[in-house]
C-alpha cells in the first residue's frame, strides 16, 4: 500500500525495524551511512534496496535536512553496492519512489538497484 502522506518520520516502518535488526534481512553491504539488502520480492535477477541509516522519508526530505557528510556517504554507498555486485560494466538501474503518485510503499528513503539482465525501457507506455 502506498504512503498516503509523508508527514513525520514513522520509526515503526519496516526499514527502520530492519535498521534496528528487529527484522532479518539478507544484507550485502553496510557502512556508517547506509545498508543494502536483497528485496524480498525481486523484480530482476539482482534487486537490492539501499537505505540510509538516518530517518529520512524522501529525497526532498533527505536533501534538505541531512548533513552533507550523510548525503555524500549515502550516494557513495549506492555506488559501492553497484561495484560490489559487479554491475558497473554490464549496467544497472536505480529507482527511487517518493510519495503517493510514485507508489512509495515504505516511508523511508530507499533506492532500488536492479541488474543481472537487460532491463528494457524504463517505463511501459
Amino acid at each position: 500500500m502506498p504512503v498516503a502522506a509523508l508527514g513525520p518520520y514513522d520509526d515503526s516502518n519496516i526499514f527502520a525495524r530492519i535498521l534496528r535488526d528487529e527484522i532479518p534481512s539478507r544484507r550485502v553491504y553496510e557502512d556508517d551511512f547506509a545498508i543494502a539488502f536483497h528485496d524480498i520480492n525481486p523484480q530482476a535477477p539482482l534487486h537490492v534496496l539501499v537505505i540510509p541509516r538516518g530517518p529520512w522519508r524522501s529525497w526532498a526530505d533527505f536533501s534538505s535536512a541531512a548533513p552533507d557528510a550523510e548525503i555524500v556517504g549515502f550516494i557513495r554507498a549506492v555506488g559501492a553496492v553497484a561495484r560490489q555486485l559487479g554491475l558497473e560494466e554490464p549496467g544497472y538501474r536505480l529507482l527511487a519512489n517518493a510519495g503517493l503518485d510514485a507508489h512509495q510503499e515504505v516511508p523511508h528513503l530507499h533506492v532500488h538497484l536492479f541488474g543481472g539482465r537487460p532491463l528494457g525501457p524504463m517505463l511501459v507506455r
